[in-house]
């Protein structure tokens, strides 16, 4: 499974993600990307997570794979 990362320093909050990709992520009072909750990606919502990701203006998405038997973020 995937995870969906935001690279908050990188970020500019134009929204665009939260747009895209509704079901993950809301846009805050400021227009960045809020988290609904984990940010796991679902195998339905990778086409809509991959085309956040490629149509992020500042770069600050990416999708990291996740390790069956491996809690998201752990080391």
């Amino acid at each position: 499974m995937n995870r969906l990362h935001v690279d908050w320093t990188a970020c500019d909050g134009r929204g665009l993600c939260a747009e895209l990709l509704p079901e993950l992520l809301v846009e805050d009072e400021w227009g960045y990307p809020a988290p609904r909750g984990e940010m796991s990606v679902p195998p339905a919502l990778e086409p809509a997570a991959r085309q956040a990701v490629d149509r992020c203006p500042a770069l600050a998405l990416k999708l990291t794979r996740v390790s069956a038997g491996r809690a998201p973020g752990s080391s």
